[in-house]
């Protein structure tokens, strides 16, 4: 059996919001998996909203985060991401979105877990619970 991936979809209330929930450890394997699904909804919509929440978070795959072709991913992200709530993650996250933030041509803020409701609301949108 093969182990789910550390990069997860999460239904949401809105065809244009893409939350993600990472866990654990992700791989550049995970990575793509990731962008594939955002590059869907940039099909479907010019712009979209973006949540994802980090629980359990062990690290990552540096090459993952060097890898040519995820690079261009994430150019291609900022394109066309409006909004992006991160939510939980390492203390260092919030510090590099605070630092990085001002830089953007999104807007981004960080959430703690226990912040996540504020987070959704920020957004504009719910997890659909199945």
């Amino acid at each position: 059996m093969d182990p789910l991936p550390a990069i997860r979809r999460i239904d949401t209330d809105r065809n244009d919001l893409c939350a993600l929930e990472v866990v654990g450890r992700f791989t550049a394997a995970d990575l793509e998996n990731a962008y594939g699904l955002l590059q869907a909804a940039y099909e479907e919509h010019e712009k979209i909203d973006l949540l994802v929440r980090i629980s359990d978070y062990e690290g990552f795959d540096w090459n993952a985060a060097l890898d040519e072709s995820i690079v261009g991913a994430k150019s291609q992200a900022l394109r066309h991401i409006r909004k992006y709530a991160v939510v939980g993650g390492p203390a260092w996250m919030r510090l590099a979105v605070g630092v990085f933030a001002p830089f953007m041509s999104i807007d981004v803020r960080h959430f703690g877990m226990k912040d996540e409701s504020a987070a959704w609301e920020w957004i504009g949108g719910q997890p659909i619970i199945r």
